[in-house]
């Protein structure tokens, strides 16, 4: 699994830069033509390269001028990728995604199988925010979480960040003195280290702290990961030493339980006293009506929510098994009582344990 950032692919003035197009083809198809590896490439640039054909000199503000950027970059960056992947026989099947396809679950099943079936049937997938249509309230708001969220989809066994950057460094890498850091074992090992925001190309909207963010969603997944720049994506596709190496820090994981963590929207809150926490956080238990203090925001049975304590901090996301307006007539009360009272029906969790992940704290 490759993902390939925006000025790595284009110019500071906006427009596809096709010999930078055509040098990670080369090692892409390369890497496949072996037999023994797919790659699914996650690629930024559809604004960037609309940028110039519009007469826009840098990245508009706006999401309306963005959108038109991207409508008539993305048709060039697909037809690049066509072009420069024909030289080697290789069909390119474009994958558009909006966070909606991963917040719902039949879209995320969807995409998985389209993924799936690209792949066996021999073409290259390249996959790209659908910045055309998404809006600020749907936007994966970068292509690296996207890539760590298509990673875990596609089962891969590594994620390869490329950037304009070869790796972290311990501080600004322009600044003489500082060090390229080759291994990160899990969170401890990035303590005060500053981590940068978007380069200085001015085209993409990530940065080092949106690629350090996707590295840890990855690992927690299972999936290790290589930070580089593009010029040594050979080198990181090949195993050898270059670049920040992300080792694992969890399991791969339920597609769901991913999907709640990290792809899901909350369509509200429920709010838990402290028993319940120390139910849900230390003990893995499911959520009992018992526990909850109140409820906030309108949803339906089966949509996503977040778990959050007294003082309001998130501690756990779940698939609700209730309307929003039922649960407030079951706050504070066992479900044996509820059941006697209200049916069977009632004598369940609010959230099943299988259905529920705790969240970073």
């Amino acid at each position: 699994m490759v993902k390939v950032g925006s000025s790595s692919l284009t110019t500071a003035a906006g427009g596809l830069d096709a010999d930078r197009v055509d040098a990670l083809v080369d090692v892409l198809a390369k890497v496949r033509s072996g037999g023994e590896r797919e790659i699914v490439l996650v690629s930024s640039g559809a604004i960037a390269a609309g940028l110039a054909p519009l007469g826009l000199h840098r990245r508009p503000k706006d999401l309306a001028r963005q959108q038109a950027a991207a409508s008539v970059g993305q048709g060039l960056l697909v037809a690049r990728y066509t072009a420069s992947f024909a030289r080697y026989g290789v069909r390119v099947g474009q994958v558009l995604l909006t966070s909606n396809d991963t917040s719902r679950r039949a879209h995320y099943r969807n995409a998985c199988r389209t993924l799936d079936q690209l792949l066996e049937m021999g073409a290259f997938p390249v996959v790209n925010e659908n910045d055309t249509v998404a809006t600020d309230e749907i936007r994966f708001g970068d292509n690296d979480r996207l890539a760590a969220l298509v990673a875990h989809l596609v089962r891969a066994d590594l994620l390869v960040l490329l950037s304009d950057v070869d790796g972290l460094y311990d501080g600004d890498p322009s600044v003489p003195g500082t060090a390229r850091i080759a291994e990160v074992t899990g969170p401890e090992d990035l303590v005060g280290v500053v981590i940068g925001s978007a380069g200085k190309a001015g085209v993409g909207t990530g940065g080092m702290v949106t690629k350090v963010e996707a590295a840890r969603i990855a690992t927690a997944a299972g999936v290790p990961v290589v930070l580089t720049s593009a010029s040594r994506a050979a080198d990181a596709l090949a195993g050898r030493d270059t670049g920040t190496y992300f080792h694992r820090t969890g399991r791969r994981s339920a597609d769901r339980h991913l999907w709640l963590a990290h792809a899901s929207t909350p369509q509200g809150s429920l709010i838990l006293d402290d028993g319940a926490v120390r139910a849900v956080v230390e003990r893995h238990g499911s959520l009992l009506p018992a526990g909850i203090l109140a409820v906030e925001g309108e949803f339906t049975a089966g949509d996503p929510v977040e778990l959050r304590d007294v003082a309001g901090h998130p501690v756990a996301r779940g698939l609700v098994n209730f309307d929003a307006k039922e649960i407030p007539q079951l706050l504070g009360r066992s479900t044996r009582d509820l059941a006697r009272e209200l049916g069977p029906a009632y004598e369940r969790e609010i959230v099943h344990r299988d259905d529920l992940v705790l969240l970073h704290r």
